[in-house]
């Protein structure tokens, strides 16, 4: 039976989709290395592109461990509010390429992504380039096409050394909080971590800081100190409260200023609500305050504390609630701990992938007073994944009753067959890889948008 053209196939990829994703795969071979922090490389091939980078519009800068993304959503969200068309880059994407290069408000189509990869492809010939410098030239080349407001620019895992660490005088530079993370890139003394990602700081543009640990903040205050930058701190020039009706109190410049309760669950968002509205009405003035503040109610940030309202997967566990989260490391896992008993009290139920990069025990140990009991399994299709009895043991030696699951599928039925009886179902949250988050999305068929 003639089952017609790709194109036709619920479900087939298109070809402009393939076009992309063959290009994607070219350009990851060009260096045998994933990552390979550097700056060389990228303004090379900036140059032969023409230096998009120099033809951007207003940009935020944004760095940090962990917030990057939410605190980009918040922003985003208030810009939109007030009218304004905002690109975004951000990574990792969850479950297709097109999610890190947000043009005007549209996530990148197949068509066009395809012929910037081809471009850049072309121009840079076969020198050595990493996955993330090519593809960041291929962002730049597309912000600099297409007319916006607003640019908001997500670091990869670095600062200094990072490939988007290429603008002039952005309007603003970002720092979020800084934990260990990737300490095989960046070490594991805060203090330097906190060095590598003020590299991002100029001295022309001010510097928007969020709650730090000691160490950070003093490593980053003496960075901007040394090169002239204008700081903006949490706890020193603006600040935040709790009202009484959920909003929130931003105080900055001798101004009490209410801002709704943020779209984004989780009261680690407060704070990144707090540092988003400090930015946007730092940069972007008065004049649509009252439109801009209203937008973080509207922010929305996949796989961050997410509910599965609908979907293949939330079929299998029609009793339970499901919750998403793409927290990985202590610092996110501290947050989800936080965030749970308000979103559902009691006990969950806890479904687990890892990747072998760190140590899943002080991932997991923040959860363990929550967690009724741990299902794990190894991330699909990553072979960097921790497979599901390394998990289980390591969810063991903290004490936590674990068991594995051979797929996120039998993972969901067990759960919702561990969870109907005493009434109400035990809720589940899916955690411990943005590439576990990714596959549940794309599972369910709920891809971001």
């Amino acid at each position: 039976m003639d089952m017609g053209s790709d194109e036709q196939r619920p479900g087939a990829r298109s070809r402009d989709e393939r076009r992309a994703a063959a290009a994607l795969d070219r350009l990851a071979a060009l260096h045998p290395k994933l990552i390979d922090l550097g700056l060389e490389r990228t303004f090379q091939l900036l140059t032969k592109l023409g230096n998009p980078h120099h033809d951007l519009p207003p940009a935020v800068h944004v760095a940090g461990t962990n917030g990057k993304g939410s605190v980009i959503a918040l922003m985003r969200a208030m810009a939109e509010a007030a009218g304004l068309r905002v690109h975004v880059y951000s990574s990792p994407h969850l479950c297709r390429f097109n999610e890190r290069i947000r043009l005007a408000g549209t996530l990148i189509g197949d068509g066009p992504l395809a012929d910037l990869l081809e471009e850049v492809e072309q121009a840079n010939g076969d020198t050595p380039v990493t996955f993330f410098e090519v593809t960041t030239a291929a962002a730049m080349l597309a912000f600099a096409r297409e007319p916006a407001d607003l640019l908001l620019l997500e670091t990869g895992l670095g600062g200094t050394l990072d490939s988007t660490n290429v603008l002039d005088a952005p309007l603003a530079t970002v720092i979020t909080p800084i934990a260990r993370d990737h300490e095989h890139f960046l070490g594991n003394d805060i203090s330097e971590i906190a060095r590598q990602k003020a590299g991002i700081m100029r001295s022309d543009s001010p510097c928007f800081v969020s709650h730090q640990q000691a160490s950070a903040a003093s490593a980053i205050s003496t960075h901007a100190a040394s090169i002239g930058t204008s700081l903006i701190m949490a706890g020193v020039d603006f600040d935040w409260q709790d009202l009484p009706d959920g909003r929130i109190c931003l105080t900055r410049d001798g101004q009490t200023i209410p801002l709704p309760k943020p779209g984004l669950y989780g009261g680690h968002q407060r704070d990144n609500a707090a540092l988003a509205a400090t930015v946007m009405l730092h940069c972007l003035g008065q004049d649509r305050a009252k439109q801009m503040i209203a937008g973080i109610a509207s922010a929305d940030w996949p796989g961050r504390i997410q509910r599965l309202d609908e979907g293949e997967l939330t079929a299998l566990a029609p009793d339970c609630e499901i919750w998403l989260d793409g927290a990985h490391n202590a610092h996110g896992a501290q947050a989800l701990a936080a965030a749970l008993p308000h979103l559902v009290p009691g006990c969950w139920h806890v479904i687990c992938g890892a990747l072998n990069t760190r140590d899943p025990r002080e991932f997991l140990a923040p959860l363990a007073s929550l967690a009724q009991n741990v299902t794990c399994l190894a991330i699909p299709g990553q072979g960097a994944s921790l497979s599901a009895n390394e998990l289980c043991s390591a969810a063991q030696d903290i004490g936590l009753e674990a068991q594995s699951a051979a797929s996120l599928e039998a993972a969901l039925t067990e759960a919702h067959n561990g969870a109907r009886a005493p009434a109400p179902a035990t809720p589940i949250i899916i955690c411990g890889s943005l590439y576990l988050a990714g596959h549940v999305l794309s599972a369910n068929k709920t891809p971001p948008v």
